[in-house]
């Protein structure tokens, strides 16, 4: 071999390409680690309303190690969602030294089961909140369904100036409201809006027919609805 003119100068060709690639990753692991780019600002995308300022600091400082090249996105993101409020994160690097933080908070729709809220996705989400807000009570998974149904229900209800307070569905999937007035209103298993629909157009008749305002309405009915008025 060594006396293999051609094969020496293909080894020497090998070892002086290896040789030079160590050097260029040595030169890139040094400039990679200068402080010029050391991470310097977070920029969010915008002004949190819900998010604690403070815990969003606190995420800032325990995630994000490193510099603009070597600090890990993915791990970064994954600390911002755990935040309370925070639905959805996604973070980019800013040449030189910047990170941007696009963040979107939960929008609530309503409370769920008494222990966590709903938003106006049907995600279920884990917060603190202080807002009027109507009451979900339904199966584990059906949050998403019951979100819509409250949209389109609210949406009937709005000429009659009622609101809802309470939405339920039960294990058996029939479905029930109580409006902020106090009246609760069976609609049962199918044909909801229907019903609602016709009770809704005789709202004003059937106020007026009743002696003292009703506190439960049955519409599970073929043809009508039954009442009942508050007992005394």
């Amino acid at each position: 071999m060594w006396d293999d003119v051609q094969a020496l100068r293909k080894l020497t060709n090998v070892l002086f390409g290896a040789g030079l690639l160590l050097v260029l990753i040595g030169v890139l692991g040094y400039v990679l680690r200068l402080p010029a780019f050391a991470l310097r600002a977070v920029q969010l995308d915008f002004a949190p309303q819900r998010v604690d300022r403070v815990q969003l600091a606190g995420a800032v400082r325990d995630s994000l190690h490193g510099n603009f090249f070597t600090v890990n996105l993915d791990q970064a993101r994954q600390t911002f969602e755990k935040l309370p409020w925070v639905r959805r994160v996604g973070v980019r690097r800013h040449f030189p030294w910047q990170l941007d933080v696009e963040l979107e908070e939960h929008i609530a729709l309503a409370r769920w089961n008494g222990t966590a809220l709903v938003n106006t996705e049907g995600e279920v989400f884990a917060a603190k909140d202080a807002d009027a807000l109507p009451e979900f009570s339904g199966p584990d998974g059906a949050a998403e369904e019951m979100a819509r149904r409250y949209a389109r229900f609210s949406e009937m209800l709005a000429p009659l100036g009622q609101d809802i307070a309470q939405l339920t569905l039960s294990s058996r999937h029939a479905w029930q409201l109580r409006l902020k007035d106090g009246l609760v209103v069976e609609l049962g298993r199918e044909q909801m809006e229907e019903r609602l629909a016709r009770f809704a157009a005789a709202y004003r008749q059937f106020q007026a027919a009743m002696k003292s305002p009703p506190k439960y309405v049955d519409l599970r009915y073929r043809n009508g609805f039954a009442a009942r008025a508050a007992a005394g």
